[in-house]
């Protein structure tokens, strides 16, 4: 992997850092809260909320990079493979026919998915 450690990823690696340090201060401002004789459940559930909040940034890091990976590899690999329907049969997926060269994608879609639904009523 040609340039591990660029600007970018050690910005993104202080942000996350940062975000859990600040989160994890504020966790411990929220015991100090519980702890006082005004206290109350809801400070305590915030020490456990606040840590997870720092965790965040970190774990969208994490699924981005993991979704970003998945989307390369399908890219390399454009192979139709079965898919199984609920009810255990092998359905192919077919490639989306146009049937007009401006016809959206999404409203073919939409329209196919609308003739499906008459046909099974109909039956």
């Amino acid at each position: 992997m040609p340039g591990l450690i660029t600007p970018k990823r050690t910005a993104i690696a202080l942000v996350c850092l940062l975000s859990l340090i600040v989160c994890c201060g504020l966790a411990y401002w929220q015991w100090a809260r519980f702890s006082e004789a005004g206290g109350t459940f809801q400070n305590l559930g915030y020490v456990f909320q606040w840590p997870l909040f720092g965790l965040f940034p970190a774990f969208m890091v994490w699924r981005i990079r993991k979704l970003d990976a998945q989307r390369k590899a399908e890219a390399a690999n454009p192979a139709e493979e079965p898919v199984g329907d609920p009810a255990g049969r092998v359905v192919t997926v077919e490639p989306v026919r146009r049937a007009h060269d401006d016809e959206d994608d999404e409203l073919a879609a939409y329209n196919r998915m609308l003739a499906e639904l008459h046909a099974r009523d109909q039956r």
